[in-house]
């Protein structure tokens, strides 16, 4: 089992930036590659941005492309979102995922127009 933790969200105006982190514990030796998505109100569930273990390999949605990084921290256990020039459009509740397998509970990014 692995547990994630969602940080880092909160309210911000059209055009500003958050970070988002996830901290994950549990059977974090396995090397699962790592994900956010997010699911907006009487939408569903969307990918974001993803990370592979070994190489860092990135994967972006392109809603997101250019203006989000995904990244990670194999020593921390922890993967994180910046997310830059931020639109109304990117509201939501913001998704850690490891392996396809394991969720957090979920962090609000609210963007104020």
């Amino acid at each position: 089992q692995v547990q994630l933790v969602e940080s880092g969200g909160g309210l911000v105006q059209a055009g500003g930036s958050l970070r988002l982190s996830c901290a994950a514990s549990g059977r974090t030796s396995s090397r699962y590659a790592m994900g956010w998505f997010r699911q907006a109100p009487g939408k569903e569930r969307e990918f974001v941005a993803a990370i592979s273990w070994s190489f860092g390999n990135t994967y972006y949605a392109d809603s997101v492309k250019g203006r989000f990084t995904i990244s990670r921290d194999n020593a921390k256990n922890a993967v994180y979102l910046q997310m830059n020039t931020l639109k109304f459009e990117d509201t939501a509740v913001y998704y850690c995922n490891a392996g396809q397998l394991y969720w957090g509970q979920g962090t609000q990014v609210t963007v104020s127009s």
